[in-house]
């Protein structure tokens, strides 16, 4: 597997950052030198100064956008429906607060264009939020506090599939303040055992 090199300067986050700012606003394609010289309020060369190429900047767009999204994960300690519902909550106001990064995760055309390395990242932070929700639900099953008539896995896709509908919503500016509460309510009501319903 080839894995990225470039390390995440404070810089290249601020460059990557505007990136993401482009792609929020006017879509992947419009991400040209001379909007991120625009955006940044510099030279066009100025960028390259951090990034060599388009290949290093997607490299460093998609490195922020893991580092802002690895960053929601709650505690390992906290119990575990409390673990998903701070998940849930943490991944709404990153996304609202950087609409950008769910238009990279929703774009095939950027999917295309990305760097083997910086694709094998993305689909890792997909792969990781899998995972923490498969074991939360697998604890929370353990502890009878939500239902057991399914597979934990089965759970998953329900939780993940309000997960990536919410920040669809909210990388579309469609989210509302009250969607991620919303839908811990509605995720808690799917879960709950049917012997407490």
């Amino acid at each position: 597997m080839d894995r990225s090199t470039l390390e995440l300067t404070p810089k290249r986050a601020e460059i990557a950052d505007a990136a993401l700012r482009i792609i929020e606003t006017r879509g992947i394609a419009a991400l040209t030198t001379s909007a991120l010289a625009s955006e940044l309020g510099v030279s066009s060369g100025a960028p390259f100064r951090h990034i060599a190429n388009r290949e290093e900047l997607l490299e460093a767009v998609v490195l922020r956008v893991e580092e802002l999204i690895l960053g929601t994960f709650p505690r390992a300690t906290d119990p575990p429906l409390e673990r998903i519902q701070s998940l849930i909550r943490a991944r709404a106001k990153v996304i609202g607060g950087h609409r950008g990064i769910g238009r990279l995760m929703f774009s095939e055309q950027f999917a295309l264009a990305l760097p083997e390395a910086a694709a094998v990242r993305l689909r890792g932070v997909v792969t990781r939020t899998q995972a923490f929700l498969l074991e939360a639900l697998r604890e929370a099953q353990q502890q009878e506090a939500v239902r057991t008539d399914l597979p934990p896995k089965a759970l998953v896709t329900v939780v993940f599939g309000l997960l990536m509908h919410l920040v669809y919503a909210q990388a579309a500016g469609q989210g509302r303040a009250t969607d991620p509460g919303e839908t811990c309510a509605t995720l808690l009501a799917l879960l709950q055992p049917p012997s407490t319903r």
